[in-house]
């Protein structure tokens, strides 16, 4: 080979791409969870430390890599409002401590909220955005079905099942950071394609807390109406919360809605973000268990109990 032969030979191997790379690249997928801890009293415990906390993944202990207490992660928020016939009467109290708790907790291009309503069919009226000024002009117009559209409907009832299960797999599903969707309902659903479970496994997918707030017309559940459907809402927006690591919350004389989104409020302030990568390499999408705990005896952890192994 001659001289240029050979200085030809190494300018076109520095061009070549190194082999190296393409066999060991490699991606980590981190497990987080977000957690709240209160003693029995239900008062919030803000001091824990990352030894303070264990957590296992289908019964086998995990080694937590990343902790933050009080995490400032942005904040993904879907506020999902019942506006079906039997919420007429508690609407405008519910529009109103949303413009209050939007005031609040709302950082502006930082965190984001959509807003999304539900009836006899779902509607996103607002989708997401940092911008107050956008939310503020919408929830106004979030309101029960004009007379005109009640003449036209077609099947359907109270979607509250399809609503969670269309926010969480098309928004929340392609979004990062703590997401949660804030549903004010009486919970009770009478038409909805999708069941509640499968509602749940899809904001459990998207790795997605579901805060329920329960504000009933108890005068529209009496026993002409409809009976018993209140207690079974009450039931299904329980369990959402309970199975994806949220809390569940209910408006009455003694506790009205604002202290609801106060004490919601207050559990988005007190989160701790506990992340791992798990032993076991995902070689089929799968749901596994989770169980976070704590040492200290007396505190109770909420934190999902499972999540989305995705191949």
């Amino acid at each position: 080979m001659t001289s240029r032969s050979r200085r030809l030979f190494f300018c076109a191997a520095a061009l070549l791409p190194a082999q190296d790379d393409a066999v060991f690249k490699t991606e980590v997928k981190v497990v987080n969870v977000l957690a709240t801890v209160r003693d029995k009293r239900g008062q919030f415990i803000r001091d824990l430390e990352k030894n303070d906390f264990s957590v296992a993944e289908n019964g086998r202990p995990q080694t937590i890599r990343y902790f933050a207490r009080q995490t400032d992660l942005p904040l993904i928020l879907g506020l999902m409002i019942d506006t079906s016939m039997s919420q007429e009467r508690v609407l405008d109290a519910e529009r109103g401590a949303c413009f209050r708790f939007l005031d609040q907790v709302l950082r502006e291009n930082k965190d984001k909220v959509f807003l999304m309503q539900f009836d006899m069919g779902v509607y996103l009226r607002q989708p997401l955005t940092s911008s107050r000024k956008s939310l503020d002009e919408t929830l106004p117009y979030i309101d029960t079905p004009s007379r005109r559209e009640l003449q036209a409907q077609y099947g359907g009832g109270t979607l509250l099942f399809d609503a969670v299960e269309k926010a969480s797999r098309e928004i929340m599903q392609r979004q990062t950071g703590r997401k949660g969707l804030i549903v004010l309902s009486d919970g009770v659903d009478t038409g909805s394609e999708t069941s509640l479970s499968s509602s749940i496994e899809a904001a459990q997918r998207a790795d997605t807390i579901v805060y329920s707030i329960l504000f009933s017309d108890a005068s529209y559940y009496s026993v002409p109406f409809g009976g018993g459907m209140s207690g079974e809402g009450r039931k299904a927006l329980m369990r959402m919360s309970r199975e994806t690591g949220g809390s569940f919350f209910e408006v009455s004389k003694k506790h009205p809605i604002d202290e609801a989104f106060n004490q919601l409020q207050e559990e988005l302030r007190n989160q701790y973000s506990v992340g791992y990568v798990s032993d076991e390499p995902v070689r089929v999408s799968e749901f596994r268990k989770i169980q976070l705990s704590v040492a200290k005896k007396g505190l109770i952890v909420e934190a999902r109990d499972r999540y989305w192994a995705r191949r």
